[in-house]
């Protein structure tokens, strides 16, 4: 029987893996995912680093060796993350020079203490780009107001961007329109864009975690409206990912847009990010299935691309109900429930849910010497 996982590629969308790890690179699994389930990249955040530092043991003598040549903690952080960046970059290379250049990408973010400082972030990437030396790295810039001019400045240089923290439609519209308009400011320069890249993730679970919480307070309130609240559970985030798919297709099938794809410039991709399942009542591929399009990216972690493996049912659901999401967003609005102060109240959260971890990592650096 055909991998679920490789049909997804057949259908135009590109599977990578919200995981890096050390281990997982030196002993083959990257390159078993790669060869056999066709996986087309790897996504980091400082969650993920977090945990591989406290679990594995594999990081320790270059920690030990680091903090010899009297490196701080966050230079400790910085060389260990730039060098599994690069080393699972090497190991997709080949994807990348197949697909010419459109996925293989491996992503790497600027510290989450930079997520409202503009001009701070902008050098963090300049740095992580020249520290990385790679042609299939992404540098992960939250979607935040500070975040939008950062995006434009660093696709004019012809800095691979990953759009992260993206919660709402609007905020969504305004990554896609810096983008353009980076480009815009590269082509302006007189330098080439066709091998510019960029992706914008769009997160999803967690719009389901909190405006499932709205609605569950609506509904054990009782009154009018009890029974829409229970009939909107569950249905924000997918309702949210299409409308972002209506935006997408407004913004890169535009005039101005093609203008630009006339040169060589590609779409920014969406990436569906945040897509394991948070409440257990819900399917563990809810977040996967119904967004299975041609031109967009589905980054899952690892039990999720599993379990794609083992039951998924990949068919071309992205373009089905867009008139149901908009309906569902209506709802939502009718019922009091305002998804921009949902989405704002996000991305707050996000980024303290990864400068938590990342606070994590450093103390987890300053405490290790060796493991018995």
């Amino acid at each position: 029987m055909t991998n679920p996982l490789r049909r997804l590629a057949e259908l135009g969308q590109s599977v990578w893996l919200d995981y890096i790890r050390r281990d997982a690179i030196e002993s083959g699994e990257l390159d078993h995912l790669i060869r056999d389930d066709g996986l087309r990249g790897v996504t980091s955040n400082p969650a993920i680093f977090a945990k591989a530092f406290e679990e594995s043991d594999r990081y320790d003598d270059d920690i030990a060796r680091l903090r010899a040549e009297g490196r701080t903690t966050s230079e400790i952080y910085r060389r260990l993350t730039v060098d599994d960046v690069q080393r699972a970059a090497d190991r997709f290379r080949g994807v990348y020079d197949e697909t010419s250049g459109r996925d293989g990408f491996v992503s790497l973010e600027v510290s989450p203490h930079l997520a409202r400082d503009t001009d701070g972030t902008i050098a963090e990437a300049r740095e992580l780009w020249r520290e990385l030396d790679r042609p299939n790295v992404l540098i992960k810039v939250p979607a935040t107001r500070e975040g939008l001019p950062a995006i434009r400045q660093l696709i004019g240089e012809g800095i691979h961007v990953n759009v992260t923290l993206l919660f709402g439609l609007q905020r969504y519209r305004e990554v896609a329109e810096a983008y353009v308009a980076g480009l815009e400011d590269r082509l302006a320069a007189g330098e080439p864009i066709d091998r510019s890249v960029s992706v914008a993730s769009f997160f999803l679970s967690r719009i389901d975690t909190v405006v499932d919480s709205l609605l569950d307070a609506r509904a054990e309130a009782g009154g009018p409206d009890a029974a829409v609240a229970r009939e909107l559970r569950g249905k924000a985030a997918i309702a949210c990912a299409k409308s972002a798919w209506v935006i997408y297709r407004e913004i890169f099938g535009s005039d101005r847009f093609r203008s630009l794809a006339a040169r060589g410039a590609h779409p920014q991709r969406l990436l569906w990010a945040s897509t394991s399942t948070k409440d257990p009542r819900y399917p563990d591929l809810k977040y996967v299935e119904p967004l299975v399009g041609a031109e967009t990216v589905t980054t899952l972690p690892r039990e999720t691309l599993e379990a794609y493996r083992d039951h998924g049912n990949p068919a071309p659901r992205l373009e089905e109900s867009l008139d149901s999401a908009e309906r569902v967003l209506h709802a939502l609005a009718e019922i009091g429930i305002d998804i921009v102060d949902v989405s704002r109240q996000l991305e707050e959260e996000g980024i303290e849910k990864f400068v938590k971890p990342y606070g994590e990592s450093l103390r987890t650096l300053e405490s290790v010497r060796t493991r018995a």
